[in-house]
């Protein structure tokens, strides 16, 4: 297909140079995916102490997995129109505020229903900012580092997640379990004014607004846009169904690979997620050292930004991360398999992170990178919201082959298929053509 000209605003957009004003919106955005996998990681940490203080089995909790996972299938689906037609900013506030609180009253569940009635909308907050936070930072970054950048402020999902249970094995012995929840509520709820004072709404909103405060148009300056001159026509937004847009221009087979993409992919990072820790624990380790070796897994997906993204930046998804998903299938199938010390079973884990969420985090980056400014929050949020049909399959998934009495490690087994899928998908996205990525010339100005 055809390319077509660029606005002299979207230019500056896709060429903008990296300043003070986008580290702070990847640093915000960052914060956020900390609270956002903190909160996502804190029931599978808890759960091998509440099986003690409820008297339930490990696999009674699947249910608790499984709704959390479907409040965050519902607030991705949801957050990428919204935030394509409605904007960044007001998305992630709301979403922020909703995991936020519910985290926070998750403190005081007394049941197992109540908990996971609290997941869900803990879910749907989180399902609203991962997103919401990756779209951001690449409408704030050049075209040429976008991945990268997308990746970066998905440091924040792993670093999350590794903090989460780092403070599990230090909350869990002295304060309980409820401890971990009312930590995982304060601390975003406590970054709502920060983010209402600095975190700037997109670009491509900005411009196609009439009236904007001097502070709103000092940023546009920034960015080499003189504000009232440009319009909402010499800009990427979405003007119609973002929905749609995924499957026209180009970009069905893209978006139909993504989806394969992301349901393999989250499948087995929830798998991971909710049932390495409980599995360690069945193994034999006390629940605070299975919070602690579970949470290598996130370092190790820390790591992985520090070279997927410039490679995805550099050969292109189709190849740096096809080979990824391929490597993690070693990874999974020695920890699986192989009875190991604690400190090579750490090991296998640190190298399972960074292929299993270093995978992911890469493939959001690549999401970010493929669709245009127009659809990009859509995009990424469908894709997203379709793995967490993946995200509700793999809590199940583990539950009931626990429920039939393998032994633990071994239901790590089923995910090597899945990551086989996902490397295959991503390299056939070297078939997806050259889509149009730029706005009509009918809709210049």
């Amino acid at each position: 297909m055809a390319e077509v000209r660029l606005s002299a605003t979207e230019a500056a957009l896709e060429n903008q140079r990296i300043g003070a004003l986008q580290v702070r919106v990847v640093v915000l955005c960052t914060l956020i995916q900390i609270c956002d996998a903190y909160d996502v990681n804190a029931i599978a940490v808890t759960v091998p102490s509440l099986t003690h203080t409820w008297n339930l089995p490990g696999p009674a909790f699947t249910q608790a997995f499984v709704w959390s996972s479907i409040g965050i299938l519902v607030g991705a689906l949801s957050a990428g129109p919204i935030g394509d037609r409605l904007g960044r900013r007001p998305l992630l506030l709301l979403s922020v505020a909703i995991y936020g609180v519910a985290s926070l009253l998750t403190a005081f569940a007394g049941s197992l229903s109540v908990l996971s009635v609290m997941r869900f909308f803990t879910g749907l907050g989180i399902g609203g900012a991962f997103p919401g936070a990756a779209t951001l930072t690449g409408d704030y970054a050049p075209q040429r580092r976008r991945a990268t950048m997308i990746m970066i402020s998905f440091t924040g999902a792993p670093l999350g997640g590794f903090l989460c249970g780092q403070a599990a094995g230090m909350l869990l012995p002295k304060l309980g379990w409820p401890s971990v929840f009312a930590l995982g509520g304060i601390v975003p709820l406590a970054m709502l004014p920060v983010l209402w004072a600095w975190l700037p709404e997109s670009p491509h909103f900005l411009v196609a607004r009439d009236n904007l405060s001097p502070r709103q148009a000092a940023l546009l300056r920034q960015l080499g846009i003189t504000p009232g001159r440009t319009g909402a026509g010499q800009v990427d937004i979405a003007r119609g169904n973002p929905i749609k847009m995924l499957f026209g221009d180009g970009f069905a087979l893209q978006t139909v690979l993504l989806w394969v993409i992301f349901f393999c992919s989250l499948l087995n990072l929830f798998l991971f997620a909710y049932w390495l820790p409980e599995v360690l624990h069945l193994t034999g380790l006390t629940p605070p050292e299975a919070a602690r070796a579970s949470s290598f897994r996130e370092l190790g997906a820390m790591c992985a930004v520090l070279y997927l993204g410039l490679l995805i930046d550099r050969f292109g998804p189709e190849r740096a991360l096809a080979v990824h998903y391929a490597a993690g299938i070693v990874f999974i199938a020695s920890i699986a398999l192989l009875s190991m010390p604690y400190l090579f079973l750490v090991g296998a884990i640190f190298f399972a992170g960074m292929t299993i969420v270093g995978s992911q985090t890469g493939a959001n980056g690549a999401c970010g990178k493929l669709y245009p400014a127009r659809m990009r929050a859509t995009g990424l949020g469908w894709a997203l919201g379709i793995g967490r049909l993946g995200g509700i399959a793999g809590p199940a998934l583990g539950g009931y082959l626990l429920a039939l009495g393998l032994r633990p490690p071994t239901i790590f087994l089923s995910a090597c298929g899945f990551m086989l899928v996902a490397a295959a998908a991503t390299a056939l996205l070297g078939l997806r053509g050259r889509a149009e990525r730029r706005l009509p010339a009918s809709e210049m100005v």
